[in-house]
């Protein structure tokens, strides 16, 4: 059983190497997002157990619908590539007022990843990071469907 995860606010100053390398994929990435009818760009970045990261961004469609969020199309290029088991996620978004969590679709396709829980890190692309909000998987999503299979 993995150690809970509590939520709390950290400067990004403070994060270790590793973590603020997977949050600056995360905001590179939100500046490559296709999102012509709400301009709100979303990157998002995940870290396999092997170190690898994969990253993505929102690609809106007129048809709202088939509109991919950033934290999808991270995990699909990571499963796409033989890869489904992650560490760490970070999301990158811009809202002024508050940090932009996965929304329940992408929570409900992160717990379906997720054998253990894992750290999500949020953060508002400003000029710079300042604040990260530290969150995870289970903590997003604590009753979240689950197909637990026996071995």
């Amino acid at each position: 059983m993995s150690k809970k995860i509590v939520d709390s606010v950290v400067k990004f100053a403070d994060l270790d190497d590793q973590t603020k390398n997977l949050i600056n994929e995360a905001v590179k990435v939100r500046k490559l997002a296709y999102c012509p009818y709400s301009n709100f760009q979303v990157g998002a970045a995940f870290r396999t157990p092997e170190g690898d990261i994969y990253t993505g961004c929102n690609v809106e469609n007129a048809g709202f619908t088939p509109t991919q969020c950033a934290e999808r199309t991270a995990m699909g290029k990571a499963v796409s590539e033989g890869d489904r088991k992650f560490t760490a996620c970070a999301v990158a978004a811009f809202q002024k007022d508050s940090f932009t969590s996965p929304c329940g679709v992408c929570r409900q396709f992160m717990m379906e990843f997720a054998d253990e829980d894992f750290p999500v890190y949020l953060v508002k692309d400003e000029p710079e990071i300042n604040n990260v909000l530290c969150t995870s998987v289970f903590n997003l999503l604590p009753y979240g469907f689950k197909t637990f299979v026996e071995k």
